[in-house]
């Protein structure tokens, strides 16, 4: 009965997405962009959650969005199917979407990046877009793969050098170092999985690139002006396991930050 009971409770953390908001507080936020919400999505690896995605896109659609961040692995090198990807993307509300690619993505040849531009997907590979609304307008950066230390963020920051928002989206959390010395004011990651399984009080077991007990493993750090969020993502690598740590989305809200 408990081995029934635990393989019931497996089934369910990794089959049931999560919900996950956050409010960051962002400096010289102009006002037309107070609450402006971003869809993060990462690390899908290929899993499908229902017929053409119906059950993901139904959960997303019942929430409010500006914008969505992908940040990567959303194939993976031993199933690199992309119609998952495609048939999400095609679900979504007719929003920008921005993508960066992951260490999965290059393993199969980076296939899913014509299918991606088809769609009308903006790939940023240490690049950057002005996100303009009225008269105001904010940075999305996006640097290619820190884990496999295909980043540039010195090239992704050129030209946003001006007293906007800044907002970075990376597959990886290794890059928190260098957003924290170019005063990135948002970064946006995911990689890790959240470590897949996660212990009470503890936390992720172990990470890709970072061992036993990784520090950046899942959630919310912030230092000096940076803000980063690291997204436990929506596939898994590996094992199809999870524990104490669901798939998930997130809605990342920002606001005015008070001088």
């Amino acid at each position: 009965m408990v081995g029934l009971t635990f393989i019931s409770y497996l089934f369910y953390e990794v089959n049931s997405i999560a919900v996950t908001k956050y409010v960051v507080p962002i400096k010289n936020l102009p006002l037309s962009f107070d609450g402006f919400t971003i869809l993060h999505l990462t690390d899908l690896h290929s899993k499908e959650y229902g017929n053409n995605q119906k059950r993901l896109i139904n959960l997303i659609n019942q929430h409010e969005f500006d914008m969505v961040a992908i940040t990567g692995d959303v194939i993976d090198k031993d199933n690199p199917a992309v119609m998952p990807t495609i048939n999400l993307i095609r679900g979504l509300p007719q929003k920008p979407i921005f993508f960066v690619p992951g260490n999965h993505e290059w393993r199969t040849n980076y296939t899913i990046k014509e299918p991606l531009l088809a769609e009308g997907i903006q790939i940023l590979e240490n690049s950057n877009e002005k996100f303009i609304k009225g008269d105001n307008h904010l940075w999305i950066i996006g640097v290619d793969d820190p884990y496999l230390e295909k980043d540039d963020l010195d090239k992704a920051l050129e030209g946003t050098h001006d007293s906007s928002p800044r907002l970075l989206l990376a597959h990886a959390p290794n890059i928190y170092s260098s957003a924290i010395h170019s005063n990135v004011d948002l970064v946006m990651a995911g990689h890790t999985h959240g470590g897949q399984v996660r212990l009470p009080f503890v936390g992720a077991i172990i990470a890709p690139g970072q061992g036993l007990f990784p520090k950046l493993d899942y959630g919310m750090f912030q230092s000096k002006a940076t803000t980063m969020i690291i997204n436990g993502g929506l596939g898994e690598s590996v094992l199809p396991v999870r524990f104490n740590n669901r798939p998930e989305i997130l809605l990342i809200t920002l606001e005015r930050k008070s001088e």
